[in-house]
């Protein structure tokens, strides 16, 4: 066991008095008392699940300094304002420090004025940073975003494989945890081989976020869906992904053509720009922003209540993970990918383009491999009639029992058909074009689509053409799309549809089941469960009024102070003020999300608005504040 910091006796009372939680979410209290008992440790923990807690509550509690590698400036100054403000002596040293700030900050470090320092890889194995190190106690080395150290993860920095360098050239071994989102199993043992860690506590607690709601949907026109969505949501937060610059700028024009508060955020625009755009969404000023995925692992709004994909991304991995922005603060957020086939076609450039010159080819050609099996299955996801939770769990290695009930294809009516017969045509359509092409000619063929490309290839000739000419161009597309998801087709490089492992289909007890929808027809939806909430459904008119005052509140603050809304207070810390109605500092305490620190800031003016409506809360203030 480790020797304790005396300020906090347990990790409990340091939760309480620094956040103003009564109590831990599922995992942290397993991670933190791993941490405070010696041990390595590799979480997997969901977007909005309260990682950084895991490790800023043993920071408090360790004797000396927890030294916390982050890859974004941003997400450092964003969580050492908020640590501040919580009342933890925080700091980071990164290249926006001026020289005076720099030196300035490591005297204070020296003098074990912080408890929390925050730094990018690049700088650990550096002259200077490496004889600070060597003069301080440090407790533990916490690296965040911890995927970006596998070759095998989405956002690979090869500055991460300088962690382990660092640690090994430490006197005394520090502990070692690691956290990320998002990570497959062959990422979690690369996570672990690569840093070094030492018999570690692995938690993987689910990727399931319960509070988001999934959806994908085919609209005849984006721009139109986003203007009808953005319109109806307008009092909301959201952010709108775009696979190129280009649709960046076209769709934020469009908007602010409109009217809408709308930001945008691409690697096109100088570096000032971009700054100037993310803080207007961050501290409200804008309530959208359109950005390219460069708008991404920094950002920790709380209150993203919606995050809409114009285009389809590139990786499970990566949509996850921008979709997961959403919803942070625990309420009800949606999700929502557009899909279009021309999709498809764009990632596949994007990716044939992307540079990788450090590789040698044989890398490059496993690499790419890996890109297009994950854009196949990104592919999958937007096709498939499954519950789309389920699938994503499943791709993250879960297994959910059953179906979520709660998802844009739970919610959705299908029609089932046997399709059996019409999928050995589709077998014999791609043996007689020898696995040469594509899904729209293999669909075109056996549609019977006169066409002078299928003249060309010959394609008018098979036994296949025109088979399935009676039936619906899309449902032969689905029919496909079906046969790809349970193995009797496979796609090859350039979408060259290939034959898979069909042999199941010359069993007469085989079938193929297609799910269908009809487009004419308003589908039935079923009664959303109330196995969540948005928050707001606590509160009553008088609560809502005070919702409303407490956020306005909170942006005069946030000006005052400089810093975004939500690190004042959250939505939910808001809305379960709105519901409790404090009178006093003992009550106040008693809100979620409100600790000692923050009171002694702000309370006593959240406080006030409550008195001065005390009229419209049809009560008395009679008593005293503590």
């Amino acid at each position: 066991m480790i020797e304790m910091n005396n300020n906090f006796q347990t990790p409990q009372e340091a939760l309480k008095v620094l956040f103003g939680y009564d109590a831990f979410r599922p995992g942290q209290e397993s991670v933190i008392d791993s941490i405070l008992s010696g041990k390595d440790v590799c979480a997997i923990m969901p977007t909005g699940a309260g990682k950084s807690v895991c490790y800023q509550i043993p920071a408090m509690l360790l004797p000396g300094i927890t030294l916390v590698i982050s890859p974004l400036i941003s997400l450092m100054q964003d969580q050492v304002k908020a640590l501040n403000e919580a009342g933890i002596a925080a700091a980071f040293i990164n290249s926006s420090l001026s020289e005076r700030a720099f030196h300035e900050t490591v005297r204070k470090t020296r003098n074990g004025d912080y408890k929390i320092l925050y730094v990018a890889p690049e700088r650990l194995v550096t002259e200077g940073f490496m004889e600070l190190a060597k003069t301080i106690e440090i407790s533990m080395v916490t690296v965040d975003e911890a995927h970006c150290i596998s070759q095998w993860g989405q956002d690979f920095r090869p500055s991460y494989m300088n962690i382990s360098q660092f640690v090994d050239m430490l006197e005394k071994r520090p502990i070692v945890s690691a956290f990320t989102a998002t990570a497959t199993e062959n990422v979690r043992e690369d996570i672990i081989c690569t840093l070094g860690l030492q018999d570690p506590f692995v938690l993987v607690n689910g990727f399931d976020r319960e509070n988001l709601f999934f959806q994908v949907e085919k609209p005849k026109s984006k721009e139109q869906y986003i203007l009808d969505y953005v319109a109806s949501h307008e009092s909301e937060s959201g952010i709108i992904y775009c696979a190129t610059r280009k649709n960046v700028d076209n769709l934020y024009n469009l908007l602010e053509s409109k009217g809408f508060s709308v930001a945008k955020y691409h690697a096109g625009m100088s570096a000032e720009e971009r700054k100037r755009m993310q803080d207007d969404f961050v501290f409200d000023f804008t309530s959208i922003v359109v950005a390219t995925n460069a708008f991404g692992m920094g950002i920790d709004k709380s209150n993203v209540r919606y995050v809409i994909h114009y285009n389809m991304p590139q990786s499970m991995e990566n949509y996850y993970q921008e979709a997961g922005r959403a919803g942070r603060d625990g309420l009800e957020a949606k999700c929502i990918l557009l899909f279009s086939a021309q999709d498809i076609v764009i990632n596949r450039l994007l990716l044939e383009h992307k540079e990788m010159t450090d590789l040698s080819p044989e890398e490059l050609a496993t690499v790419k491999e890996r890109d297009m099996q994950r854009l196949q299955s990104m592919e999958r996801y937007c096709y498939t009639t499954e519950c789309l939770r389920n699938y994503i769990l499943k791709y993250f290695g879960e297994k959910p029992e059953k179906p979520c009930g709660d998802c844009g294809n739970c919610l959705h009516t299908f029609e089932t058909l046997d399709m059996t017969d019409a999928a050995k045509q589709v077998i014999n359509c791609v043996y007689e074009s020898r696995q040469r092409f594509g899904k729209t000619i293999i669909i075109d063929t056996v549609a019977g689509a006169k066409t002078a490309r299928l003249a060309e290839i010959g394609a008018v000739n098979y036994k296949s053409y025109g088979v399935l000419a009676l039936t619906n161009k899309k449902l032969i597309r689905r029919l496909v799309e079906q046969m790809v998801a349970e193995g009797y087709l496979r796609v090859g490089d350039y979408q060259v549809v290939k034959l898979g492992n069909f042999q199941a289909l010359k069993d007469p007890e085989t079938t193929v089941m297609v799910k269908i929808t009809d487009d004419d027809k308003l589908p039935q939806r079923a009664e959303k469960p109330k196995k969540k909430t948005n928050g707001k459904d606590a509160l009553t008119a008088i609560g809502f009024k005070l919702f409303d005052k407490f956020r306005e509140l909170r942006l005069q603050i946030a000006r005052e102070e400089n810093m975004p809304p939500y690190i004042i207070f959250s939505d939910k810390t808001l809305i379960d003020m709105a519901v409790k109605m404090p009178r006093s500092k003992r009550e106040m305490l008693e809100v979620s999300g409100v600790g000692e620190n923050k009171y002694g800031k702000y309370g006593e003016r959240f406080l006030r608005v409550i008195e001065e409506n005390c009229c419209d809360l049809g009560g008395n203030n009679n008593e005293q504040k503590e």
